[in-house]
């Protein structure tokens, strides 16, 4: 299982990057191997300001439907348009290419609560 190290984590299995006040938002390898092959991936929040652990949007696979939750508050400004045509892509590639949405963050120093990488690997049983 890949747990990055310059990744913060949530509970729910998201992961986030920041860059200045902007992050990149996905699921971790850990959540897309528990859910098995990714079919579609559904987000109508695109400028929507959303709060902490408010659902983003859905995430389908073989077996299940499952929310995304925001990781911090903050407006999701552009979701990866490549996941239309192959959402395989997050099961391939979760912290690359399978990258899921971009948002601008309301308060950065919401980012510190969020687990490191110890901390969610511990959370999983890594």
């Amino acid at each position: 299982m890949n747990i990055p190290g310059n990744l913060r984590y949530t509970k729910d299995h998201e992961w986030l990057k920041l860059d200045g006040k902007t992050a990149v938002v996905g699921i971790t390898d850990f959540a897309q191997g528990e859910l098995g092959d990714i079919v579609f991936i559904e987000v109508e929040t695109i400028g929507e300001s959303l709060d902490r652990e408010e659902t983003f949007g859905t995430i389908e696979a073989v077996k299940t439907v499952s929310d995304m939750f925001m990781p911090v508050s903050g407006e999701v400004v552009e979701f990866n348009e490549s996941l239309a045509e192959k959402p395989e892509k997050v099961n391939q590639d979760p912290y690359g290419e399978g990258w899921i949405v971009k948002i601008k963050v309301s308060d950065v120093s919401q980012v510190d609560e969020l687990l490191d990488a110890k901390q969610y690997k511990e959370l999983v049983g890594g």
